[in-house]
C-alpha cells in the first residue's frame, strides 16, 4: 500500500536498471539503493533504500528462487561502493542512539497530520512543523489572529508535516469544516482518518475517557460507511507516514484494512463496526508503556519485551472497564499477536481458539507494522511485506491471508 510503483518488464538490454547476483547482498549491511526483482517478465519493488539485509531476507529470494536483482541506473555508482567496501555499509549497535533519544522525548510535544488534508487556497490559524531526520521545525507560523494560507510551496517539504499537541482542537475544527464543507469523495475520508487519530491520540493520553470511546465508535461507523459505499476507499484511508511510528496512526490503519477485510469476506454491518471498534483500539494498552520502552530504538531486553506484550492484557483490561464497548469487539484487543501455530501472546492460543475477529487484527497488525518507517529503518515495500506473511502463513489464517492479499491487489 506505501508504494504504487508500476510493474514494467525488464530484459538485458533494459539500460534503466542494472543488475547483479543476491549473493553479493551483505548480511547485516544496510542497502544504499532501492532493490528490484524480477518474476514473470514484471519488475517488482521489493526493498527500500537503507534496509539491513539479513539471512531471513535471503531466505525470502531462495523461496521465490530469485538468483538477481536489479538496482536503478541512477544507483550504479552506489552499487559499485556497496559492492566494493561491504565493510563502509556494516550497522553499529550504537548508531545515532543519543540522538535518538533526543528525538524521543520532543517528539511526545507533537501530532503528525497527512498533508494531503491540506488544501492550497485554504487558511489554517494553526503552526505546522516539518519532521527530517531527528529534526523538527517550523514550517508555518499562523494563529487566529494572524492566519496563513496553503499554497504548493508548503506542501511540497519533504518529511513528516506536524503540529504541536496544543493545537489539535484548532486542527480537529479545520477538519470539521471540511468534512461539512468537502463534497469531494476522497477529501472526506482524508478528513475523517485524521480527525480518527485525534481521538486516538487523546485515548492514549487518557484511555479511561468515555467521551472519546464514544467518539472512536462514531468514527468507526464513519470509516465502515466509507468502506462499504466504495471499497477503493481503503487506500484514501491510510495513512503512510515518511519518517516514523505513530500508535494513533497505526491503530487507525489497523481499523481500516480490518473494515476492508471484513468487507471483502461479507460479514454483516453490524459485525463490521464491532470488528472496527475492537481493531481501532487494538493498542490502547500501550497507553500503559512507558515512551522510554515503546519507543526505544533497536533490540529490546527481556524485560522490556515482557513489557511491550503485557500492553494487550492491559488494553482488554482498560476496554472491560467502559460500558459501551461491546463485548465481541475485545477479541481484536486480546488476540491480535496470537499465532494459530500457539506461538503468540499473552495466552499461546492456537488454531480453534483463536477468533475470526482477532485472526483478521493479527493480519492488518503485522502487515501495517511492517509498512510502517521507523526513524532508523525504512518501511518495507508491500511486496516484501507481504511476502514475510506468506512465507510465515502457518501463523495466519490462510483463507483470510489471500483475501487481504487480493484487497490490497485492488486498491493499489
Amino acid at each position: 500500500m506505501a508504494s504504487k510503483t508500476a510493474f514494467r518488464y525488464i530484459d538485458s538490454e533494459d539500460p534503466s536498471y542494472h543488475s547483479a547476483s543476491v549473493d553479493r547482498l551483505i548480511t547485516g549491511a544496510r542497502i544504499p539503493f532501492d532493490v528490484f526483482i524480477k518474476e514473470a517478465g514484471n519488475i517488482r519493488h521489493l526493498f527500500n533504500k537503507g534496509m539491513v539485509y539479513t539471512s531471513y531476507t535471503g531466505d525470502i529470494l531462495r523461496d521465490k528462487g530469485i538468483t538477481v536483482f536489479y538496482v536503478n541506473a541512477q544507483d550504479e555508482g552506489n552499487l559499485e561502493s556497496y559492492l566494493a567496501n561491504p565493510l563502509l555499509y556494516k550497522i553499529r549497535e550504537d548508531e545515532d542512539s543519543l540522538l535518538f533519544r533526543e528525538y524521543s522525548h520532543e517528539k511526545e510535544q507533537y501530532h503528525q497530520i497527512d498533508s494531503k488534508v491540506l488544501i492550497p487556497g485554504t487558511r489554517i490559524n494553526f503552526d505546522l512543523h516539518l519532521l527530517y531526520g531527528f529534526n523538527f521545525s517550523i514550517l508555518v507560523e499562523a494563529n487566529e489572529k494572524s492566519p496563513a494560507t496553503i499554497d504548493e510551496t508548503i506542501l511540497s517539504s519533504g518529511g513528516d508535516f506536524m503540529i504541536k499537541k496544543t493545537d489539535m482542537p484548532l486542527f480537529n475544527a479545520y477538519l470539521q469544516s471540511l468534512m461539512s464543507k468537502q463534497s469531494e469523495a476522497k477529501l472526506k475520508a482524508l478528513a475523517i482518518r485524521e480527525n480518527s487519530k485525534l481521538i486516538m491520540e487523546e485515548l492514549l493520553e487518557n484511555p479511561r475517557s468515555g467521551e472519546a470511546i464514544k467518539r472512536s465508535h462514531d468514527m468507526v461507523n464513519y470509516i465502515v460507511d466509507t468502506v462499504l459505499d466504495s471499497k477503493d476507499a481503503v487506500y484514501d484511508l491510510l495513512d503512510m507516514s515518511k519518517y516514523d511510528f505513530y500508535t494513533y496512526t497505526h491503530s487507525v490503519n489497523v481499523a481500516v484494512m480490518s473494515i476492508g477485510l471484513a468487507g471483502s469476506i461479507n460479514l454483516e454491518r453490524k459485525e463490521i463496526e464491532k470488528l472496527g471498534l475492537g481493531a481501532m483500539l487494538h493498542d490502547i494498552g500501550k497507553s500503559n508503556v512507558p515512551s522510554e520502552v515503546l519507543n526505544k530504538q533497536g533490540k529490546l531486553t527481556s524485560t522490556e519485551y515482557r513489557i511491550i506484550q503485557n500492553h494487550v492484557v492491559e488494553g482488554e483490561k482498560i476496554l472491560r472497564g467502559h460500558r459501551n464497548i461491546p463485548p465481541e469487539s475485545l477479541p481484536a484487543v486480546a488476540q491480535h499477536h496470537e499465532k494459530l501455530t500457539g506461538k503468540g501472546y499473552p495466552r499461546g492460543l492456537d488454531n480453534k481458539q483463536i477468533s475470526l475477529f482477532g485472526r483478521i487484527a493479527a493480519v492488518a497488525d503485522c502487515y501495517d507494522a511492517l509498512t510502517t518507517p521507523r526513524p532508523y529503518k525504512p518501511a518495507f515495500t508491500p511486496f516484501y511485506a507481504l511476502s514475510i506473511l506468506v512465507k510465515e502463513k502457518q501463523d495466519f489464517d490462510c483463507a483470510l491471508l489471500k483475501e487481504f492479499i487480493e484487497m490490497l491487489g485492488k486498491v493499489r
